[in-house]
């Protein structure tokens, strides 16, 4: 603590000393049961998701490990995990795979550089104050590519799953084409055994929680032993391949040797060309993985009535993805499942991730000999299983009969991912949701309001029955006055006075106006002096004190031919008085 007093670092940025100043013994008995077994659930998860990525199975471990650590102590979540995540992975596998031939030592290299500008980027927004940048993401978008990644991921296993080589083929249809040929080419042990995982994991998943309510009543519905598929299972595929030897007689393709011991320090290799080329990606895989960390974190935050440091969250991803690029792992991210099992299982604090990776260690040094065996086939089948959850394709539908453009967005970025890959099918969701916002944002709502009964509220003159005066009409415009829409305003604006041809007062209520930029103050000092030739004074009511700041810099106050009122109510009362 002194230390960090005497180097002046704010007690903020490193959150863990907070949780262990009011650290009681009863915690951890909570926390060392919850990082056993999110611990146990890590092993065959990580070592899937490596392989998804194109990575040697330790890969996944080692991203298991320090970056685990680093956002124990960084990171303002208490219940969030961070390690290797599906999504992340296949971004990477899409990405690096052209660069280098997969599972190689070139491969890791440049899985290191992507790291490297990753936790760069994550920290150059949280620096630059502009980690609002990740809203461009919107709901839509993220939900179109979510559903694209799950499809490219379940197609991607399926070479594993059902025995034969990887082919060459580019997109999901092409790969899903190539498998539906080769039917005479899978190998029936290999997709007897994958089919078995399969019926496996969701067998546990569904009927091991009742099963153990049987002698536990008291048992919750989720309770992390319905999580402990994956250990399950692989365990028992196996020993399965070892006690029918079907690697040999049966051609069965197993993880092979994985090297035991901790990860050493690794330097990303310094090719100038090749970091200008990754650097697009990786800011991608940045911004995915710190929108999918943020949300889950903040998901579990809500269940505890508390709530995480955006910001922060920037730094400890940053650190996280740093500590990845320099221990042979790969870009991380908060998981999900992981998260959420951690939660269940009774952690209060960070601590639990630090019993995790504490299982990691041990693993690394005692049991990789144990994952020589365990074939390729129950891996495909853990992610399959896994990511299948995160396909929702009903959200279409309610999208569309809610806000149409949202479905559209949705299926144009599924659809793009699918087609031309990751990168691409994000900028195109991104740029569509811009689009249709400026599009509606061009087309505001200007509506014509009169009094309700003797009340203050004012109301539109087409959905309500109000009082208007005839010499003095009141419009609310619903929307920003900026460039897209500033001629749209005006025009109807001019529209509401030619249909009322008593009108000698034009009444701009601005309750929705949040800012007004150089095209729309333009725009009303434009209609204060057509209004002005046609005998018309126009006024302006409930103006937001950030507007006001805005039209007090220029001189439009003082050539405005009519009055600020603070109220509508108040403006309509004056003027009819004047009369």
């Amino acid at each position: 603590m002194q230390l960090l007093h005497r180097l002046k670092i704010p007690r903020t940025y490193l959150p863990l000393l907070d949780v262990l100043k009011h650290y009681r013994a009863q915690d951890f008995s909570h926390d060392l049961a919850a990082g056993l077994v999110v611990g146990i659930i890590t092993v065959p998860q990580a070592i899937a998701y490596a392989f998804l990525a194109g990575l040697p199975p330790q890969a996944g471990l080692y991203a298991c490990l320090v970056p685990m650590v680093i956002y124990a102590v960084l990171g303002s979540s208490r219940h969030l995990v961070v390690g290797p995540v599906a999504v992340a992975a296949l971004m990477v596998s899409a990405m690096v795979s052209e660069y280098a031939p997969k599972f190689s030592d070139a491969y890791l290299g440049i899985t290191s550089i992507v790291c490297l500008q990753a936790g760069a980027f994550l920290w150059l927004l949280r620096v630059s104050n502009m980690g609002g940048v990740v809203n461009l993401l919107s709901h839509p978008v993220i939900v179109g590519f979510i559903n694209a990644a799950a499809l490219m991921i379940i197609v991607s296993q399926l070479n594993a799953f059902t025995g034969i080589a990887q082919s060459a083929a580019g997109n999901p249809f092409e790969r899903a084409y190539d498998l539906a040929t080769n039917v005479h080419q899978y190998n029936a042990a290999t997709l007897n055994l994958a089919v078995a995982s399969v019926l496996g994991l969701w067998l546990v998943q569904r009927w091991f929680v009742p099963l153990f309510r049987l002698f536990v009543p008291s048992l919750r519905d989720e309770h992390p032993v319905g999580r402990l598929g994956p250990l399950i299972v692989a365990s028992a595929a196996t020993l399965a391949v070892w006690g029918l030897d079907l690697s040999t007689t049966a051609g069965v393709a197993t993880i092979g040797s994985v090297p035991s011991g901790l990860p050493g320090l690794t330097l990303p290799p310094l090719e100038w060309e090749l970091w200008l080329q990754l650097a697009p990606g990786s800011a991608m895989i940045a911004v995915v993985a710190y929108v999918e960390s943020f949300s889950i974190g903040t998901m579990l935050a809500t269940r505890r009535r508390t709530r995480i440091n955006a910001n922060q969250e920037l730094i400890a991803l940053g650190a996280a993805n740093l500590s990845a690029a320099f221990t042979g792992a790969y870009p991380v991210a908060g998981s999900f499942a992981r998260s959420s099992v951690n939660y269940q299982s009774g952690a209060r604090t960070p601590v639990s991730s630090l019993v995790c990776a504490a299982i990691i260690i041990l693993t690394l040094l005692f049991f990789t000999p144990l994952f020589t065996l365990m074939p390729h086939a129950v891996l495909a089948a853990i992610v399959i299983m896994s990511i299948s959850s995160l396909i929702d394709l009903r959200s279409f539908r309610i999208h569309w009969r809610i806000y149409p453009e949202d479905s559209i967005t949705q299926i144009v970025t599924l659809v793009t991912v699918l087609l031309f890959g990751v990168e691409t099918g994000l900028i195109t969701g991104v740029a569509l949701s811009i689009a249709f916002f400026v599009r509606q944002s061009s087309r505001p709502h200007v509506a014509v309001v009169g009094r309700v009964a003797d009340t203050q509220h004012f109301r539109s003159t087409r959905r309500h029955s109000v009082q208007t005066l005839e010499n003095i009409t009141a419009v609310r415009v619903d929307e920003n006055l900026y460039f897209a829409n500033a001629n749209q305003v005006e025009s109807k604006l001019l529209k509401a006075v030619q249909r009322r041809a008593e009108t000698r007062h034009l009444l701009l209520v601005c309750s929705a106006i949040n800012m007004i930029d150089i095209s729309g103050l333009e725009m009303l000092s434009r209609l204060n002096q057509n209004l002005e030739r046609m005998g018309i004074s126009l006024h302006l009511s409930e103006v937001k004190g950030p507007v006001m700041d805005q039209l007090e810099a220029t001189e439009f106050l003082s050539a405005l031919t009519g009055n600020v009122y603070f109220t509508t109510d108040q403006a309509m009362r004056e003027l009819a008085a004047s009369q």
